[in-house]
């Protein structure tokens, strides 16, 4: 957690499903946003709970507990850096408490770069929210969107076999860069991998900076809101 300037944008609260986020963007958050103050949640439970059918409602409960707790920190902004979580966690935005889904900047992108939008996931519950938000952005315009999820991907990042997982990402976004226009990675955690993609003529899009970007836009009217 960092401490904010006096005249500095207030507290910006994260909401995570792995550990391994926080280091990720704190770092991000001191480049982006170096006056915020930063609260950090994580409860991989939550995912794990999202994966099963029928569990909406409990997850709702769930992710607005977490979201209650962020806004007695003092958060007025809010980024849910889970893909899977991030239509619930935005639908509970209201006032005094502005909510941000990681990949909805990465994918407003997405729809403007061609037609053909690929989709490189690493858990089957993150396509349809993130196809959801797809077709939102695209407002109609005639996009074809080709999902693919990374067989053994998940199992690999959840034994923290970095490389491993690394570099399944970046063999299937390779496979799947030939047919699309554009390739995004829904998964925060599969950011690294871009970094192995910057060769391809297909752009690769991550969500984690994109998100703090939209934050930090986000900050400065809700100050002069404050003001006035």
């Amino acid at each position: 957690m960092s401490e904010p300037r006096p005249d500095g944008p207030g507290t910006v609260g994260f909401l995570h499903t792995a550990q391994v986020h926080v280091e990720t963007f704190e770092a991000l958050s001191r480049e982006l946003i170096p006056a915020a103050r930063t609260v950090h949640r994580v409860d991989p439970e939550a995912l794990e709970l999202a994966r099963h059918d029928g569990a909406r409602e409990r997850v709702r409960a769930v992710v607005a507990g977490h979201l209650s707790e962020l806004r007695e920190a003092g958060c007025e902004v809010v980024l849910c850096t889970c893909s899977t979580l991030g239509g619930i966690a935005e639908g509970l935005s209201e006032d005094g408490l502005d909510v941000i889904r990681i990949d909805r900047p990465m994918l407003r992108r997405a729809v403007t770069l061609g037609p053909r939008i690929g989709v490189l996931a690493a858990l089957t519950s993150t396509v349809e929210p993130t196809t959801q938000v797809l077709a939102e952005e695209a407002a109609g315009a005639d996009v074809t969107v080709e999902v693919s999820v990374v067989d053994g991907a998940w199992d690999a990042f959840l034994r923290g076999d970095a490389e491993d997982y690394r570099s399944r990402v970046t063999k299937a976004a390779r496979m799947l860069s030939s047919r699309c226009d554009v390739v995004v990675l829904a998964q925060a955690s599969m950011e690294p991998a871009a970094a192995l993609l910057t060769g391809l003529r297909t752009p690769v899009l991550t969500s984690p900076r994109s998100a703090v970007e939209a934050v930090a836009a986000v900050i400065p009217s809700r100050r002069r809101g404050g003001s006035e």
